[in-house]
């Protein structure tokens, strides 16, 4: 179900902090025209640990209601998919969200591992033991062990794969060796790279796509390495990952989504706001960003 080209898009924020909805379906837009399989709504990327209940729902809603209406066209692929994030530090307050996102018509829930309080491998299969029983839709786990402090194990994401509802794994743990491991223990589990810059070596090794940051701008060009690197064509996903390595390394000189809300702003999708404790790009990392956009042919608007 879940494969290809996914992106974490950012939240689009004016100035003042508030949500710009117009925004909202502007890049829903550019998604659907870039060939992105599925958008993630309020993951990191989205800044989730600052959106209210409520303000998730609206975003969720407007995606959904977004997805339903392009899924009536023509495009071969079908619509795309929705995808919401759900997961917090607390089990009892994860469960309360995935409940009601699976009111939605979500085609999925996100679930990182819990961050900050660092649980044992038990208390991991546990948590999404209990989330697995509750969940409505399809649950994909998120490993991120750089965000969160706690490494979910390939043994634990294997008994996991055993049980309803968990269909896949986001595995931000970088390059192709995590993702031979959990293909050794399931091997018709469905493993998504959560690291661009080594998404795909990640595919080459049996992921079926990513979620990707770098996607939030240039879609159409990680569409076409996902494509390229899952029908094994070495030589042109190659080609086309070398244009994108700048922004897979320089959309983190600071933490996303900060250099990549710059990004957005400099070619007019998005405004300037960011919530804190995230602050905008420093004025020293600019031309760095800019240079890196240059390289992937995304010129200023």
């Amino acid at each position: 179900m879940f494969s290809g080209s996914s992106v974490a898009v950012v939240t689009p924020m004016r100035p003042d902090g508030a949500i710009d909805f117009a925004a909202w379906h502007r890049l829903l837009e550019f998604h659907w025209q870039g060939g992105t399989a599925a958008v993630i709504v309020g993951g990191t990327t989205g800044e989730s640990a600052t959106l209210t209940e409520s303000e998730l729902r609206a975003l969720v809603i407007a995606a959904v209601k977004y997805a339903r209406e392009q899924g009536a066209g023509d495009r071969a692929a079908g619509r795309m998919t929705i995808i919401a994030g759900a997961g917090t530090s607390s089990t009892a307050s994860t469960l309360e969200r995935v409940q009601w996102l699976g009111e939605l018509d979500v085609d999925g829930v996100l679930v990182v591992t819990p961050a900050y309080v660092k649980p044992t491998q038990e208390g991991l299969f546990r948590h999404y033991e209990a989330i697995a029983a509750a969940a409505k839709v399809p649950v994909m786990l998120y490993n991120v062990p750089g965000r969160t402090a706690v490494d979910m194990l390939p043994a634990t994401v294997a008994r996991l794969a055993a049980l309803p509802r968990i269909v896949a794994i986001k595995e931000a743990v970088a390059g192709a060796a995590r993702v031979r491991e959990i293909l050794a223990l399931v091997p018709r589990f469905t493993v998504l790279s959560g690291d661009d810059a080594t998404a795909r070596e990640a595919i080459l090794a049996g992921a079926q796509g990513v979620i990707s940051v770098t996607a939030n701008v240039a879609p159409a060009a990680m569409s076409a390495m996902v494509a390229a690197a899952r029908a094994g064509d070495l030589a042109r996903s190659a080609a086309i990952d070398a244009t994108l390595a700048r922004l897979h390394e320089d959309l983190f000189v600071e933490s996303n989504p900060i250099p990549l809300k710059w990004a957005l702003h400099t070619k007019g999708m998005i405004d300037t706001g960011i919530r804190l404790p995230l602050t905008p790009l420093s004025a020293r990392f600019y031309d760095r960003v800019a240079a890196a956009m240059a390289q992937a042919g995304l010129g200023p608007a």
